[in-house]
């Protein structure tokens, strides 16, 4: 059965040229961990600092790995992201479908197509997906290596279950080159005849991904290093093909110390993860994009980046050979700095989930409270614990009204609680200026020091040692009736 030549002209005459095309291309098996992350965020990068294309792609060949929702999960996490894609599943484009099941007629086309051009044959072996899968395979040992087409072709003809395997040249040496690592070459005799095209008519991973990235018209290909054994197979398919190898970007991984990758089952944090403990998405951005990339020239010390500046300096000639180590308390450090950076509203927005955790009263203000965590707080679940008591006042104990350095005992405190309560309870006007001045005054009046005054009153309204904001601010969010009520449950407590 000769081939339709006319397919395959009018597959290559939809590819785009002439730009940069980059593609991003996930498979729908969980979350988004911080090594896929990376991949996707210096795809876009590439693609937007050339005034290029980026695509995504949607690799579900493997059906048995797939995870329910985990497709939608993709798309959700680029978007909070901001790394928007030109062309995929959900917008269209040129070269579409842009998800692989939905490809599945082009791949055998192209497997038939590499067997008539003699760098592919149908092998007819019974191999268990385990054999294949541990490398073991001794292609010299395989007799179907041999067969001519026509014999072949009669087998397949006749229905006799098969899959189709690269021909790797027997002698030799193949070389390709990576735009990070450089020239790699290895000898031809290590490399294995790789399945390309399985019994159930779908491709392998392999395969599909030249095949897809080919006709997709990708310029740079970006993945992890450990594809690095695999490049040499990709390379003699192309030039199998007769196609131009696209540019190779085999990214260092990203480590969770220096001896073992970041991965999931050892419970290292997704992207998801990273979010729910609190964590911007600009900050991780930022952070993530460090991790294998540094800046050269007049920015080679700039640390914060926005997306837009990231876009600007990304280069290939930045990013490093040396795996990255993932260190939580540098991305904390990134995480304050984001969180400092914000306008007061952004961060009221931001802060206010966490604050109505624990906060529940509505009639307390959650842009007042918001203004007085916004420089103590790393990470925005460090929130709930340093405004409970706003909701309710904790039980404490009267140790805490003795403070050295305010010149605070319990007996000071009662006069000044006693003092504080008549003086707040009788204001007319209950604003942060008015509450200030009343209580310095009073300390003024009474001879001593503010921090004397003000140490009682806070201890008694918020029931804690350490708060975010002192007693005027605290005084002033909690309103006139709660702060004279919480002032008469110290006074009680000092008896």
């Amino acid at each position: 059965m000769a081939l339709d030549m006319k397919y395959f002209e009018e597959m290559e005459a939809k590819i785009p040229h002439g730009k940069v095309r980059t593609r991003f291309a996930p498979s729908p098996t969980g979350y988004m961990h911080i090594g896929n992350l990376r991949t996707a965020l210096y795809t876009w990068l590439i693609a937007r600092n050339a005034g290029g294309t980026f695509i995504l792609r949607i690799e579900d060949t493997d059906q048995t790995r797939q995870v329910e929702g985990a497709t939608e999960l993709i798309y959700k996490t680029l978007a909070e992201c901001r790394l928007d894609h030109d062309e995929g599943p959900d917008v269209g484009g040129p070269v579409a479908p842009y998800i692989q099941t939905e490809r599945r007629d082009t791949y055998g086309k192209y497997a038939r197509l590499l067997v008539e051009k003699g760098h592919a044959y149908y092998c007819f072996c019974e191999k268990t997906e385990s054999e294949e899968d541990s490398g073991d395979f001794n292609r010299a040992a395989d007799p179907c290596r041999d067969l001519s087409l026509a014999e072949a072709q009669a087998r397949v003809d006749a229905g006799e279950p098969y899959v189709i395997r690269q021909k790797i040249p027997q002698e030799g040496t193949t070389t390709f080159h990576d735009a990070i690592f450089g020239d790699i070459t290895v000898e031809n005799k290590t490399l294995d005849d790789q399945v390309l095209l399985k019994r159930d008519g779908l491709p392998t991973y392999n395969f599909a991904n030249v095949i897809d990235d080919h006709l997709m018209g990708i310029t740079h290909v970006v993945r992890g290093s450990e594809y690095l054994s695999s490049a040499p197979k990709y390379n003699l398919l192309y030039e199998g093909f007769g196609w131009e190898i696209p540019t190779y970007v085999h990214c260092s991984p990203v480590m969770r110390d220096a001896k073992h990758k970041m991965s999931k089952r050892h419970g290292d944090p997704s992207y998801e993860d990273l979010r729910n403990q609190g964590f911007l998405t600009n900050a991780i951005l930022n952070y993530v994009a460090l991790l294998g990339w540094s800046p050269r020239g007049e920015i080679a010390e700039q640390e914060v980046f926005s997306l837009e500046e990231l876009a600007k300096a990304f280069d290939l000639e930045g990013m490093s050979k040396s795996p990255a180590i993932f260190d939580i308390e540098k991305l904390t450090h990134f995480n304050a700095m984001y969180l400092r950076a914000m306008s007061p509203e952004d961060f009221a927005k931001a802060a206010e989930p966490f604050i109505r955790q624990v906060v529940k009263d509505e009639r307390l203000s959650v842009s007042d409270i918001a203004a007085l965590l916004q420089a103590r707080c790393e990470r925005l679940t460090d929130i709930p614990e340093k405004v409970d008591f706003f909701d309710h006042l904790p039980e404490y104990s009267v140790d805490l009204f003795t403070n050295k350095k305010s010149k605070c005992t319990p007996e000071v405190a009662k006069d000044m609680l006693a003092a504080a309560v008549g003086m707040l309870g009788n204001l007319n006007t209950w604003s942060q200026e008015m509450i200030h001045d009343s209580l310095v005054g009073l300390a003024e009046g009474m001879q001593v020091k503010n921090a004397t005054l003000m140490w009682p009153v806070r201890i008694a309204v918020a029931g804690k040692a350490v708060t975010p904001g002192g007693a005027v601010e605290i005084c002033q969010i909690l309103g006139q009736e709660e702060t004279v009520r919480r002032l008469k449950l110290g006074l009680e407590k000092l008896g």
